[in-house]
């Protein structure tokens, strides 16, 4: 196996071996963290960090605790008492895109923003999505691949620090699913937000990111971190994705290796 590749089955709280602690501070930073409803524990005791740029997937089974975790980074969920640093600048996108079909495309990009020049601010982030030319239409006249990308405009156009994605291509055929990987790689690379992507697909998390997180039990059970240009992993999706389903308690069905996104990290 590659030299750059290595599995990693943690400790408890242990999220980077000794030699790769990142030197810059993290822009999430979660200690000992608790997330119980009732006597049902979803997130116990967990320690995690995002640092500037980075790209990270988070599996995990249903009820690990993932959705859990996108709330309350994302601001949706309190978590008063608790040792929780995220940034004030942060945007989430969903599955369902989530449009207010009674507005025009571009003031659903701009909803709730404040300040000058907002139908300008908007076209310059629906350009940047590949939607320029629709930013006068109504959301209903739009296909799926297209209401994402609306979405991701309404997130950019924050320009956040911290990009949090809940399984936002789950709803798409597996063609436009693709073009939205390569897209949000794109914008990735322009922008440089951390991003935490939730997703329940093993190739997709392969195929987008630096860091992949395991959740299980409400705590992270394993990593994968991954050196390799995404132009470079092909070769490596069976062997990744039978580690990472064995993980998760399935098992690898298909020997497909799904095309990825060009490009460095």
């Amino acid at each position: 196996m590659d030299a750059r590749l290595t599995f990693l089955e943690l400790p408890e709280h242990r999220l980077y071996a000794p030699d790769e602690s990142p030197t810059e501070p993290p822009v999430v930073r979660l200690r000992d963290f608790t997330r119980a409803f009732g006597a049902n524990t979803i997130i116990d005791r967990l320690d995690l960090d995002i640092h500037p740029g980075e790209f990270v997937a988070l599996l995990g089974r249903s009820g690990s605790g993932k959705t859990t975790l996108l709330r309350t980074l994302g601001g949706l969920d309190d978590a008063p008492g608790q040792d929780v640093s995220v940034p004030s600048s942060r945007a989430v996108v969903f599955q369902d895109a989530r449009l207010l079909p009674w507005k025009r495309v571009w003031r659903n990009v701009v909803l709730g923003l404040k300040g000058e020049n907002q139908r300008e601010r908007a076209h310059d982030a629906l350009r940047e999505v590949g939607l320029g030319h629709r930013i006068d239409a109504w959301p209903l006249t739009l296909s799926g691949g297209e209401a994402q990308r609306v979405a991701l405009a309404r997130a950019l156009v924050r320009e956040p620090r911290l990009l949090l994605l809940d399984e936002p291509f789950a709803a798409l055929d597996a063609l436009t699913r693709l073009k939205m990987h390569g897209l949000v790689l794109d914008l990735w690379r322009a922008h440089r937000p951390a991003v935490l992507m939730v997703t329940h697909d093993v190739d997709e998390a392969i195929a987008l990111a630096d860091r992949i997180l395991v959740l299980d039990g409400g705590r992270i059970a394993a990593q994968e971190r991954i050196a390799l240009p995404r132009g470079e992993r092909a070769e490596l999706t069976h062997l990744l994705r039978s580690k990472l389903l064995g993980i998760l308690g399935g098992t690898a069905t298909s020997d497909a290796v799904i095309p990825f996104p060009q490009g460095g990290h």
